[in-house]
Protein backbone atom coordinates (compact mmCIF):
# COMPACT_ATOMS: atom_id res chain seq x y z
CA UNK A 1 0.00 0.00 0.00
CA UNK A 2 1.63 3.35 -0.79
CA UNK A 3 1.06 6.27 1.69
CA UNK A 4 1.80 10.12 1.77
CA UNK A 5 3.08 11.15 5.26
CA UNK A 6 2.23 14.58 6.00
CA UNK A 7 3.77 15.50 9.56
CA UNK A 8 2.07 18.85 10.35
CA UNK A 9 3.71 19.62 13.58
CA UNK A 10 1.17 21.74 15.75
CA UNK A 11 -2.08 22.40 14.17
CA UNK A 12 -5.58 23.61 15.07
CA UNK A 13 -8.81 20.88 14.99
CA UNK A 14 -10.46 22.78 12.60
CA UNK A 15 -7.55 23.39 9.82
CA UNK A 16 -6.23 19.55 10.32
CA UNK A 17 -9.80 18.42 9.48
CA UNK A 18 -10.26 20.83 6.73
CA UNK A 19 -7.06 18.72 4.89
CA UNK A 20 -8.40 15.41 6.21
CA UNK A 21 -11.75 16.08 3.92
CA UNK A 22 -10.04 17.20 1.36
CA UNK A 23 -7.32 14.24 1.34
CA UNK A 24 -10.71 11.88 1.90
CA UNK A 25 -12.33 13.00 -1.40
CA UNK A 26 -9.06 12.96 -3.65
CA UNK A 27 -8.86 9.32 -2.03
CA UNK A 28 -12.37 8.78 -2.65
CA UNK A 29 -12.30 9.68 -6.71
CA UNK A 30 -8.84 7.40 -6.54
CA UNK A 31 -7.00 11.12 -7.14
CA UNK A 32 -4.43 10.59 -4.17
CA UNK A 33 -2.62 7.44 -2.60
CA UNK A 34 -3.96 6.57 1.20
CA UNK A 35 -2.37 9.41 3.46
CA UNK A 36 -1.42 9.15 7.46
CA UNK A 37 -1.47 12.65 8.88
CA UNK A 38 0.26 13.39 12.14
CA UNK A 39 0.12 16.52 14.43
CA UNK A 40 -0.34 17.84 17.47
CA UNK A 41 -3.29 20.08 18.30
CA UNK A 42 -4.04 22.69 19.93
CA UNK A 43 -6.08 23.13 23.45
CA UNK A 44 -9.58 21.10 22.47
CA UNK A 45 -12.17 19.10 23.39
CA UNK A 46 -13.84 16.88 20.38
CA UNK A 47 -17.24 14.97 20.61
CA UNK A 48 -17.95 11.73 18.62
CA UNK A 49 -21.20 12.21 16.66
CA UNK A 50 -23.03 10.01 19.69
CA UNK A 51 -21.84 11.63 22.28
CA UNK A 52 -23.50 12.56 25.85
CA UNK A 53 -22.40 16.76 26.14
CA UNK A 54 -22.84 16.48 29.95
CA UNK A 55 -19.63 14.58 29.39
CA UNK A 56 -18.22 17.67 29.31
CA UNK A 57 -17.93 19.09 32.66
CA UNK A 58 -15.88 22.05 32.48
CA UNK A 59 -15.58 23.94 29.18
CA UNK A 60 -11.78 25.20 30.00
CA UNK A 61 -11.18 25.33 25.78
CA UNK A 62 -12.32 24.88 22.65
CA UNK A 63 -15.65 22.28 22.13
CA UNK A 64 -15.98 20.67 18.53
CA UNK A 65 -18.57 18.63 17.51
CA UNK A 66 -17.29 15.74 15.24
CA UNK A 67 -18.65 12.85 12.96
CA UNK A 68 -15.86 9.79 14.39
CA UNK A 69 -17.35 7.38 16.23
CA UNK A 70 -16.51 7.42 20.26
CA UNK A 71 -17.49 10.17 23.28
CA UNK A 72 -15.44 13.27 24.24
CA UNK A 73 -11.42 13.18 24.22
CA UNK A 74 -9.11 15.92 24.46
CA UNK A 75 -6.51 16.85 22.44
CA UNK A 76 -3.81 18.73 22.89
CA UNK A 77 0.16 19.64 23.05
CA UNK A 78 2.06 16.57 23.69
CA UNK A 79 -0.28 13.81 22.48
CA UNK A 80 0.80 12.50 19.29
CA UNK A 81 -2.24 12.47 17.01
CA UNK A 82 -2.07 10.02 13.94
CA UNK A 83 -5.06 10.12 11.08
CA UNK A 84 -5.01 7.73 8.38
CA UNK A 85 -7.25 8.92 5.41
CA UNK A 86 -7.46 4.75 4.14
CA UNK A 87 -9.39 3.42 1.14
CA UNK A 88 -10.91 0.37 2.75
CA UNK A 89 -12.91 -1.01 0.41
CA UNK A 90 -10.20 -0.76 -2.45
CA UNK A 91 -7.57 -2.46 -0.30
CA UNK A 92 -10.45 -4.76 1.15
CA UNK A 93 -9.78 -4.16 4.75
CA UNK A 94 -13.04 -4.47 6.54
CA UNK A 95 -13.70 -1.53 9.82
CA UNK A 96 -13.79 -4.22 12.29
CA UNK A 97 -10.10 -5.47 10.88
CA UNK A 98 -9.12 -1.91 10.72
CA UNK A 99 -9.76 -0.89 13.99
CA UNK A 100 -7.82 -3.88 14.78
CA UNK A 101 -4.87 -2.98 13.08
CA UNK A 102 -4.78 0.33 14.43
CA UNK A 103 -4.75 -1.04 18.07
CA UNK A 104 -2.03 -3.03 17.04
CA UNK A 105 -0.19 0.13 15.47
CA UNK A 106 -0.84 1.28 19.13
CA UNK A 107 0.30 -1.44 21.22
CA UNK A 108 3.54 -1.81 18.92
CA UNK A 109 4.74 1.12 19.85
CA UNK A 110 4.20 1.49 23.35
CA UNK A 111 6.23 -2.60 23.43
CA UNK A 112 9.19 -0.22 22.12
CA UNK A 113 9.18 1.42 25.62
CA UNK A 114 8.64 -1.84 27.46
CA UNK A 115 5.03 -1.37 28.37
CA UNK A 116 2.36 -3.89 28.71
CA UNK A 117 -0.47 -2.55 26.57
CA UNK A 118 -3.91 -4.13 26.25
CA UNK A 119 -7.31 -3.79 25.16
CA UNK A 120 -10.25 -4.49 27.39
CA UNK A 121 -13.39 -6.12 25.93
CA UNK A 122 -15.46 -4.14 27.34
CA UNK A 123 -13.48 -0.73 26.66
CA UNK A 124 -12.21 1.09 23.69
CA UNK A 125 -8.85 2.15 23.00
CA UNK A 126 -5.40 0.89 24.60
CA UNK A 127 -4.65 0.61 28.21
CA UNK A 128 -1.24 0.26 30.91
CA UNK A 129 -3.01 -2.13 33.24
CA UNK A 130 -6.12 0.47 34.52
CA UNK A 131 -5.28 3.01 33.11
CA UNK A 132 -5.57 4.57 29.17
CA UNK A 133 -2.75 5.48 27.64
CA UNK A 134 -4.41 5.91 23.81
CA UNK A 135 -7.69 6.43 22.27
CA UNK A 136 -9.22 5.51 18.91
CA UNK A 137 -11.89 7.05 17.01
CA UNK A 138 -12.65 6.81 13.22
CA UNK A 139 -15.34 7.72 10.55
CA UNK A 140 -15.63 5.92 7.38
CA UNK A 141 -17.33 7.08 4.25
CA UNK A 142 -17.48 5.43 0.45
CA UNK A 143 -14.80 2.76 2.33
CA UNK A 144 -12.56 5.61 2.90
CA UNK A 145 -11.28 6.45 6.79
CA UNK A 146 -11.00 9.88 8.28
CA UNK A 147 -9.74 10.46 12.15
CA UNK A 148 -7.87 7.92 13.52
CA UNK A 149 -5.70 7.82 17.04
CA UNK A 150 -4.23 9.69 19.65
CA UNK A 151 -1.44 8.99 22.09
CA UNK A 152 -0.68 10.71 25.46
CA UNK A 153 2.96 10.85 25.06
CA UNK A 154 3.71 14.29 27.13
CA UNK A 155 0.44 15.35 27.53
CA UNK A 156 -1.29 17.93 30.19
CA UNK A 157 -3.79 15.27 31.68
CA UNK A 158 -5.45 17.59 33.81
CA UNK A 159 -7.18 19.01 31.14
CA UNK A 160 -8.83 15.34 31.01
CA UNK A 161 -9.99 15.97 34.81
CA UNK A 162 -12.70 18.57 32.81
CA UNK A 163 -14.29 15.65 31.32
CA UNK A 164 -15.47 12.03 31.66
CA UNK A 165 -13.37 10.93 28.90
CA UNK A 166 -14.82 9.09 26.05
CA UNK A 167 -17.63 8.48 28.47
CA UNK A 168 -16.31 6.12 30.87
CA UNK A 169 -16.85 6.63 34.04
CA UNK A 170 -14.57 7.17 36.69
CA UNK A 171 -11.45 6.52 33.67
CA UNK A 172 -7.36 6.95 34.86
CA UNK A 173 -6.03 8.37 31.91
CA UNK A 174 -2.22 8.40 31.45
CA UNK A 175 1.22 9.07 29.45
CA UNK A 176 4.29 7.50 28.12
CA UNK A 177 6.20 10.33 30.39
CA UNK A 178 3.82 9.47 33.20
CA UNK A 179 4.44 5.80 33.05
CA UNK A 180 8.01 5.71 32.13
CA UNK A 181 9.50 8.62 34.66
CA UNK A 182 10.93 10.34 32.09
CA UNK A 183 10.32 12.44 29.53
CA UNK A 184 9.81 11.44 26.12
CA UNK A 185 11.03 12.98 22.84
CA UNK A 186 8.41 13.12 20.33
CA UNK A 187 10.35 13.11 17.16
CA UNK A 188 11.06 9.78 18.46
CA UNK A 189 7.30 8.18 19.16
CA UNK A 190 6.41 9.69 15.40
CA UNK A 191 9.42 7.52 14.04
CA UNK A 192 7.80 4.47 15.94
CA UNK A 193 4.54 4.85 15.06
CA UNK A 194 5.49 5.34 10.97
CA UNK A 195 8.21 2.33 11.44
CA UNK A 196 5.15 0.01 12.62
CA UNK A 197 2.22 1.78 10.42
CA UNK A 198 4.51 0.68 7.56
CA UNK A 199 4.73 -3.02 9.02
CA UNK A 200 1.15 -3.47 9.73
CA UNK A 201 -0.58 -1.39 6.62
Amino acid sequence: MLFNIQDLQQLNYKDTLKIQQDLREKIALNKSDDSLIIVEHDHVYTLGKNANTSNVLNRSCEIIQTQRGGDVTYHGPGQLVAYPIINLKKNKIGVKTYVEMIEKLISNILLDYGLKPHVPMKETGVWIEDRKIASIGIHVSRGVTMHGLAINVNTNLTYFDNIISCGIEGVKMTSLDKELGKKIRMNDIKKSLITHFNQIF
